[in-house]
């Protein structure tokens, strides 16, 4: 089974290609600037062309669909029922934290914790056994202090992601690995992506959100009146 995957929901803009495990081609590129709106369809068509298929063999579509960038999940979400309903496939959603756990599963951690970077002190997070993978704690915005995670002070866990820079600056866990150079990638996406198909866990095209986790803040603008 070919396969697309779009994961959008960092600072990574990155689009992968497997026949079933195999992955085919990946492309993907990691920016300040967020890049998806320029970067996404561009990568889309060298991936196709670096698996040597057409986006007509692609028979599903599976998104890393957040928590992350508001904008990035956005566009990713878009391009990515624009497939399905146009080649008329089935949709996957994964959370992007899973993706980032995927390269140190059965590295001898007790736990993996995926921190990604929101505002000032606070991260998008959760917990998982460094061996299975399993889920143990859910996906949550965390404000960090001094006694995030103190429940880890004797365990082997590392921190994965951009937020792992500000949680080393200080965690108090002498014991913990930070690796900040970390980001959601869609060649990650395939193992969970399978279960999923396996299992026939689809999306619903016309209803589908991405995970944004919490809403939105934009700048308000002022009303022409307000400046009067």
């Amino acid at each position: 089974m070919k396969i697309l995957y779009l994961e959008t929901s960092s600072k990574n803009c990155s689009v992968a290609i497997s026949d079933n495990e195999k992955l085919l081609c990946l492309c993907e590129e990691v920016s300040e600037n967020y890049k998806q709106s320029e970067s996404l369809h561009t990568f889309v068509e060298w991936a196709l062309e670096g698996a040597g298929l057409t986006m007509k063999d692609i028979e599903a579509v599976s998104l890393g669909k957040g928590p992350g960038s508001y904008t990035g999940l956005r566009i990713g979400a878009a391009s990515a029922k624009g497939f399905c309903y146009g080649l008329k496939v089935p949709l996957i959603a994964v959370n992007s934290l899973e993706s980032m756990i995927e390269p140190f599963l059965g590295k001898n951690y007790d736990y993996i914790v995926p921190l990604i970077d929101a505002r000032r002190m606070e991260v998008y997070t959760a917990v998982y056994d460094g061996e299975t993978g399993k889920e143990l704690s859910q996906t949550e915005a965390k404000i960090l202090d001094e006694t995030s995670f103190e429940e880890f002070k004797d365990k082997k866990v590392i921190f994965v992601g951009d937020g792992a820079k500000k949680a080393k600056e200080i965690l108090h866990l002498p014991d913990a690995e930070f690796k900040d150079d970390v980001y959601p990638s869609a060649q990650y996406l395939i193992k969970r992506s399978l279960e999923k198909i396996g299992q026939k866990d689809f999306e619903d095209i016309a209803y589908f959100e991405p995970f944004y986790l919490k809403d939105f803040h934009g700048v308000k603008k002022k009303k022409s009146s307000d400046s009067i």
